[in-house]
């Protein structure tokens, strides 16, 4: 995990969905034009969209922030769930 105060808030701001500036973030996991993976203080996030651009990483302050048009924002366990079947039986998703 980042140096980062884990007691630090965490949120995001998007405007008119052309950005997206998160704050809380640990790590950065994966990133490019259509998706960037981050783990936040409160799990794991996926944001997608076009054009994706990284503009600002500052790891030690935990603020990210993105360029380009957002489609979505997601957050995601690391862990596979478990989903009931038709008749009621568990089976694992991954």
């Amino acid at each position: 995990m980042g140096n980062i105060d884990v007691g630090k808030a965490h949120s995001f701001i998007s405007r008119m969905r052309e950005g997206i500036e998160i704050e809380g973030v640990c790590d950065v996991i994966s990133f490019d034009e259509s998706g960037v993976s981050l783990e936040t203080v409160c799990g794991n996030m996926a944001i997608e969209g076009e054009g994706l651009h990284v503009t600002v990483l500052d790891i030690t302050s935990g603020r990210v922030v993105i360029e380009g048009r957002i489609s979505g924002a997601y957050y995601f366990d690391s862990k596979p769930t478990v989903k009931r079947g038709l008749f009621g039986g568990a089976r694992r998703s991954d």
